[in-house]
């Protein structure tokens, strides 16, 4: 019998022997390592088996290693070609032309990115909820010294797709590129066909700006082409009118429905022949402008559309309501040269209706009263009216805003109601539910921090309808504001 120490020898040394063969001395088969790129990874489970990688790098993770993965990051563009080889960047933005993609550039700057953004209810110095800072011109870079903002429009160039702020001001209108709206541009300025005025305003029609100011002597109406201002090499130059319409002097507004070439000449001077009344001007041919008729009575603002709202016997025509201080007139226009009026409504508390927008399905229409909040101590009140019977105008309710501030200009896009407020700034103020007799503020930027009280300081105009999402704001004392929804 063997003793135990020599079976336990025996145990350990089988034991050991098992490592290459078995203790019944059978042969073993090895494993055969296959590593063709000598990385240390075997072939069978090397993400890229010809090409060394021995980190097994994958940035795009389809598996294929990056050595060896001709589009790194899945963006259709091969690596060999790509500007941004391992950031996905489809259609291969550069917009400094250093041939690296926008998204893998660290010199590059986002031109959308704000300048400010609105964290904890500012941003820089202005209070705000839900819109961020994007871009800033002062007042005296726009109008010069001693000038102040107005009103303001806006000019999508066809050809480029650049945007245009259109910035009014007392001492004429700056165009202002936005394409990169954290670094605007004057592009150029077209001073006033006279003088000084508090009250200059804008509108477009295809590629033509047309200009009215109120009280400014024999100002007329200026005719500019904006096609201009594509060739511009030296910013800013100074422009000249491609034409003068100069059958009046003042106004204190200009309307135009851009589906039809007519432009509306509201607020013209009572001690004229024209009697404060709208002129009609035909604007088809830009740089010839024609008087077709007249609108008799004072309005201080309007809106006109092709109405295409719910009520049916009206659809199809030429709709003007007009903002005439006391009341609203709702009027067809259809045939320039025999207005008819519709109808007419007021409200309770008249200080000085001033104006209104229609909501989408020109169903509502949303009114803002310049005085009420100095003559009678409301809050900012809006005046919401049911224009469903466009024969039979009824007053739907009152919103009011959160602050004392006056409210000036506001208009609709989609959902939203764009209020220039004044020393409050511009209010977002959601109409989703305008139905039931509700409004909801959604957001703000207000360009006057100092406070919100019932004056004339602040925002005076708004616009809300460039395709980027920009939004700009003229402001009476500090120029011009570029903002946008802090989530887009």
């Amino acid at each position: 019998m063997k003793s135990s120490r020599t079976i336990y020898a025996i145990f350990f040394a089988c034991l050991l022997f098992s490592f290459t063969q078995s203790c019944n001395t059978e042969p073993v088969e090895r494993p055969v390592i296959i590593d063709s790129d000598n990385d240390g990874i075997d072939d069978s489970i090397d993400n890229c088996p010809s090409t060394t990688n021995p980190n097994q790098e994958d940035n795009d993770n389809d598996n294929l290693g990056d050595p060896c993965d001709e589009d790194d990051d899945n963006d259709g563009i091969l690596d060999i070609n790509d500007n941004c080889p391992f950031t996905s960047n489809p259609n291969q933005e550069d917009e400094d032309n250093d041939g690296i993609g926008n998204l893998c550039d660290d010199d590059f700057i986002n031109p959308n990115a704000p300048i400010a953004e609105c964290i904890n209810g500012f941003a820089d110095i202005y209070p705000c909820e839900n819109y961020d800072l994007v871009g800033y011109i002062s007042i005296s870079d726009l109008g010069g010294a001693g000038s102040a903002g107005n009103d303001c429009w806006g000019w999508v160039d066809p050809e480029t797709q650049k945007e245009y702020a259109l910035f009014c001001s007392t001492t004429g209108v700056a165009f202002v590129d936005i394409s990169k709206p954290n670094e605007p541009i004057i592009v150029g300025k077209l001073p006033t066909a006279t003088f000084s005025s508090s009250w200059r305003d804008i509108k477009i029609y295809e590629n033509y700006a047309f200009v009215v100011a109120d009280n400014a002597g024999n100002h007329g109406m200026q005719v500019f082409d904006l096609r201009k201002l594509r060739t511009v090499t030296n910013p800013p130059e100074t422009f000249i009118t491609d034409a003068n319409f100069t059958e009046f002097g003042s106004a204190h507004n200009i309307i135009i429905n851009e589906a039809n070439a007519y432009a509306y000449i509201v607020g013209t001077g009572r001690n004229t022949n024209y009697q404060g009344g709208t002129i009609i001007v035909d604007i088809e041919n830009p740089i010839n402008p024609t008087n077709v008729g007249i609108l008799n009575g004072y309005s201080h603002d309007a809106q006109v559309v092709v109405y295409t709202g719910p009520d049916a016997e009206h659809f199809g025509k030429e709709i003007f309501i007009g903002s005439n201080e006391n009341e609203i007139v709702i009027v067809d226009i259809t045939n320039k040269s025999n207005p008819i009026q519709l109808s007419s409504i007021s409200y309770n508390n008249v200080g000085y209706t001033h104006q209104g927008w229609f909501t989408e399905d020109l169903r509502y229409f949303i009114l803002g009263d310049e005085l009420d909040e100095i003559n009678f101590g409301n809050k900012t009140k809006t005046i919401v009216f049911d224009f469903s019977d466009l024969d039979n105008p009824i007053f739907q309710f009152n919103y009011f805003g959160p602050t004392e501030a006056i409210d000036h200009n506001g208009y609709v896009k989609s959902d939203t109601f764009y209020l220039a407020n004044y020393r409050a700034g511009v209010r977002m103020v959601d109409i989703t539910n305008i139905e039931n007799s509700s409004m909801t503020e959604v957001g703000y930027f207000d360009t006057y921090p100092e406070n919100n009280l019932a004056d004339f300081d602040g925002a005076w105009s708004v616009y809300p309808y460039f395709p980027s999402g920009n939004i700009i704001i003229s402001d009476i004392n500090r120029g011009l504001f570029v903002i946008r929804k802090s989530d887009l």
